[in-house]
């Protein structure tokens, strides 16, 4: 981002806008500064809510993405801000405006001081009225923060309007429901032994390599992925699968150890040989930052014993989002096909090859 919009040194990294009269120009120059590709999100809570929770399915909306987790969680509680906190870090988010900050309650404020904390996010608070409620000002007091009261001052902080032809995967991109058939997703509902270990790198023996996506695809992808779930490990456990041509259950294998942040690379646990044995995979660069949040989103959830691409309740919801991103491995000819994706339709076609095969061989010889 540019560095003008940055903090200079020395200031601190939270910010108090105070706007006493309520001046519609606060409210739209924060929102026309709102620009993800260029790390500037502005979060307008929706109105009518209180709770923590709710804040955060604003954070993930305004982050682009679906503000609702789906699956089960041990804890009873959706980790909503545990994966707002993912995305944040993961992305190149650098600067967060709030909005209509003078409603927030004491728990809320907490929340995003928490996120500002863990994520080192450029903080900046709007409060539309003369003086700090409470619990704002409470939440304040052992925080060092700059404050700005005059209007245009306010408007410089914000940031500038980006571009009208600024390319924004959440604004004027043409919106495509085709589905995307993509082979390397053919295995994963297979079935595979999960094992743990230190892994070489993958060698391409018994199956080819997955084809890497061309620039279009991986624009479309990341742009469905992001579009269709705020779920950083099934997000993360999609794009796994698209460069890695792997099972669930191989997918299911993988803990934190098993990606490498700085070698960019993922292992996943095959010890059966059912595949390609245990193996390590390189990222591609386009999938590197669902890896990251998948990451983050572990650390924050459960720490270092997390699953980080798929929990074994995970397999359902994982094919769920493959169909609401139109992502499909390929599929049987129209006049087969029932209507639906067919997950195990080439295993299904092999099964019946082999089967015939034995048919033959079974056949008794006329003598």
């Amino acid at each position: 981002m540019p560095p003008a919009l940055l903090p200079a040194m020395g200031v601190p990294a939270l910010t108090l806008v105070m706007d006493p009269h309520d001046d519609v120009v606060h409210t739209h120059a924060a929102l026309a500064a709102h620009h993800p590709p260029s790390g500037r999100i502005t979060l307008h809570p929706g109105p009518g809510t209180t709770n923590d929770t709710a804040l955060a399915h604003d954070l993930l909306a305004a982050l682009g993405r679906p503000p609702l987790l789906p699956g089960r969680f041990p804890s009873g509680r959706q980790p909503a801000w545990e994966a707002a906190t993912a995305w944040v870090t993961a992305q190149p988010v650098t600067r967060l405006t709030v909005l209509r900050a003078h409603r927030l309650t004491a728990r809320r404020a907490e929340r995003l001081l928490q996120l500002r904390a863990v994520t080192g996010i450029y903080l900046t608070l709007v409060c539309h009225r003369p003086r700090l409620p409470a619990a704002l000002h409470q939440a304040l007091q052992a925080v060092d923060h700059a404050v700005i009261t005059d209007p245009e001052a306010a408007q410089h902080h914000y940031g500038d309007s980006p571009p009208a032809h600024a390319d924004d995967a959440g604004g004027a991109v043409r919106r495509s429901g085709r589905w995307i058939t993509l082979p390397a997703l053919d295995r994963l509902v297979s079935y595979d032994s999960p094992a743990s270990c230190t892994p070489p790198q993958i060698v391409w023996r018994h199956r080819s390599q997955p084809a890497p996506l061309t620039a279009h695809t991986v624009r479309e992808v990341a742009r469905r992925l992001a579009d269709s779930t705020a779920h950083p490990r099934l997000a993360a456990a999609l794009a796994a699968a698209l460069f890695t041509g792997a099972s669930f259950q191989q997918l299911e294998t993988a803990g934190l150890r098993d990606y490498d942040e700085t070698a960019a690379t993922l292992a996943l646990h095959d010890r059966a040989r059912y595949t390609d044995g245990c193996a390590a995979y390189p990222v591609p660069g386009w999938a590197r930052v669902f890896l990251r949040a998948a990451a983050c989103f572990a650390r924050l959830v459960s720490g270092e014993d997390q699953a980080l691409l798929a929990a074994p309740g995970d397999r359902t919801h994982l094919l769920r989002l493959a169909e609401t991103a139109r992502l499909r491995p390929p599929q049987p000819s129209a006049a087969r096909r029932a209507g639906r994706v067919e997950w195990d339709w080439r295993e299904r076609r092999e099964a019946e090859k082999y089967d015939a095969m034995l048919g033959v061989c079974e056949k008794p010889s006329r003598g």
